[in-house]
């Protein structure tokens, strides 16, 4: 399953849809929005995405996932708009066989999504807002200072 909801993610829905008799592994990565970003407090965050171009890429990002993992279910699902401290932002989630393969294609999956998929992120501040580069955007200006 990969989704971009305008709604709340609900938590157990993706739990079900991630579940397997054949799994003996089932990992999941939940993220939220905190209450602070680079000494800054945060009272909101606001995403914003080409939804058919954001599923697409997370669709990719699944059948990387199946061709270099064993596993059983993928899900993926990202929110969109604007989300308060504590909202569920992103969750991932695989069932594999063993917690191995679903550890790790659990890591890879959030790790991609963040660097890949064009979801826009505002945060705001008390009394300013300001759109934030992705995580991949950061990383590369990190690796060019040095």
């Amino acid at each position: 399953m990969t989704q971009i909801f305008e709604t709340p993610i609900d938590v157990a829905l993706c739990l079900s849809a991630v579940a397997s008799p054949r799994a003996g592994g089932v990992d999941i990565f939940i993220g939220t929005v905190r209450d602070n970003a680079d000494g800054k407090s945060v009272h909101q965050l606001e995403y914003s995405a080409y939804v058919p171009m954001a599923r697409k890429v997370m669709e990719d990002i699944e059948a990387e996932i199946r061709s270099r993992w064993s596993v059983e279910e993928v899900v993926m699902v990202h929110r969109i708009g604007l989300l308060n401290v504590g909202d569920v932002a992103v969750l991932t989630g695989i069932s594999a066989a063993h917690r191995r393969e679903a550890f790790e294609a659990c890591r890879y999956a959030i790790d991609r999504v963040k660097e890949l998929v064009p979801i826009w992120k505002k945060e705001h501040y008390a009394s300013s807002a300001e759109w934030v580069a992705p995580d991949s955007q950061l990383h590369r200006n990190d690796q060019e200072r040095g």
